[in-house]
């Protein structure tokens, strides 16, 4: 018989699984946190730049994520039926297709200047992106496999690791960033290449750090062993479940590349105020993210013990924690927006007034999604975790290109109302996923009992 946990024991579970995870995804987003500061204070053209560049990245990383995020519920499941075969097997491919994916997308970062001047952008600042990301580009690579080393470890709850490798990772960004960004201790005064230097390294060295300590957990698993070898029928199962999952954060992702696009049609100054806000967003966003990948996890594993009633009992766990956490970010978000602003920007600089009051309205319309941010992260994780992965798609198609990316242009241009009605858009679109991700879920979740969910 199956042991019935208390919803505080649920939360305690959570908290153990997904504290490194949160601060994992923190540390990783330290990374372009030190990026957009540095850089913030090196110019604001440069920062301009590199929003557009940072966003232009994301997108394929994320496009790329969909197998490794794919693995971590399947190996979830296989490990909690004592299956290491499948689990060596899936991690395998899992980790052929993030080379391929990275390999494959090479082409449009190496010429992306022309794309973007394509939907819009500044030539200046479109140059300036590409520059950025002919070198950042290469990091594509390392950076797939460490989502997809993450995703294997997470799913055997061996996430400090993952914590100490991003942390490893995040000092020496900095440490890089403020050599090469401003020609510091002798270095070469290198400005947005410098930070795309710095982002390969670091990337280089989470991965090693991660494999070696993957290769070593198990080493009678043989990870690593005979990799060259294809093996069709587990690369069949992650891109048939991987690619919905691609697709769905590629939705997600779309629309704030979308509203970042936008904002660089209306101005210089909007876009600059645009991506700071964006990036303190964004790093209040890593803890849902820990979350949801805490949730995927523990709902991998309910799957795997066919465990109806711990599957929802873990989930208002981890919904509750999650409103919690939306609850702090509204109180900073209109409390404490200035202090936050003013620290990607140089004292001195001539715009900072007006980029502050840029910054301080959008962060006020931020707090206004919040809440609904936090339940289609915690949710689309839950439906993950029970490997239901096309209706979610579908939904984040729906809720992000029809209803949010559209109102984003009508509030944001057509109406007038600047970046501020950009970001509305962004509101209503995540306000409807959240609601239909929700209802997906609780739909199904009262089928696991008997089988995995296609």
């Amino acid at each position: 018989m199956l042991p019935i946990l208390t919803l505080p024991q649920h939360m305690r579970a959570v908290l153990i699984l997904g504290l490194p995870l949160v601060a994992s995804h923190l540390a990783q987003f330290a990374v372009q946190i030190i990026d957009t500061i540095m850089l913030g204070w090196y110019g604001v053209e440069e920062l301009a730049a590199v929003v557009l560049a940072g966003t232009f990245f994301f997108i394929f990383l994320i496009m790329g994520s969909g197998p490794a995020w794919a693995l971590m519920p399947m190996v979830a499941a296989a490990s909690e039926e004592g299956n290491d075969t499948r689990v060596r097997r899936l991690t395998r491919m899992a980790l052929w297709i993030s080379v391929g994916v990275a390999l494959l997308v090479m082409p449009f970062l190496w010429f992306s200047a022309p794309i973007l001047r394509a939907i819009g952008q500044e030539a200046g600042l479109s140059e300036i992106a590409q520059d950025y990301l002919r070198i950042a580009g290469w990091g594509l690579i390392p950076a797939l496999i460490v989502m997809t080393l993450k995703s294997y470890l997470a799913a055997l709850e061996r996430t400090r690791v993952v914590l100490w490798a991003t942390l490893l990772a995040a000092a020496m960004n900095g440490v890089i960033n403020y050599a090469l960004i401003f020609g510091n201790w002798g270095a070469p005064e290198l400005g947005v290449r410098g930070a795309a230097i710095a982002s390969v390294i670091i990337q280089i060295a989470a991965g090693l750090v991660m494999a070696i300590y993957a290769a070593r957990l198990n080493p009678e698993q043989g990870l690593f062993n005979r990799i060259w070898r294809p093996d069709w029928e587990a690369l069949g199962e992650l891109l048939r479940l991987g690619v919905p999952i691609g697709l769905t954060g590629l939705a997600e992702v779309g629309l704030f590349a979308a509203s970042t696009l936008i904002v660089g049609w209306i101005g210089t100054l909007e876009l600059a105020a645009h991506g700071i806000a964006l990036q303190i967003v964004s790093a209040f966003f890593m803890v849902h993210l820990g979350l949801s990948n805490a949730a995927t996890v523990r709902a991998g594993r309910a799957l795997g013990r066919r465990d109806e009633d711990g599957l929802r009992r873990g989930s208002l766990a981890v919904l509750f924690m999650s409103g919690l956490v939306g609850a702090a970010s509204v109180a900073v978000f209109i409390g404490l927006p200035d202090p936050m602003i003013k620290a990607f920007l140089d004292p001195t600089e001539p715009l900072r007034d007006e980029i502050l009051r840029i910054g301080r309205a959008l962060l006020i319309v931020a707090a206004l999604f919040q809440f609904a941010d936090g339940v289609q992260a915690v949710t689309l994780g839950l439906l993950r975790g029970v490997q239901d992965t096309k209706v979610p798609m579908i939904i984040a198609t729906f809720s992000y290109w029809i209803v949010g990316v559209p109102l984003s242009y009508v509030m944001g241009i057509t109406w007038g109302w600047g970046a501020e009605g950009v970001w509305m858009g962004l509101v209503v679109g995540l306000l409807s996923a959240g609601v239909f991700m929700s209802w997906r879920f609780w739909k199904r979740s009262s089928r696991i009992g008997a089988a995995p969910v296609a």
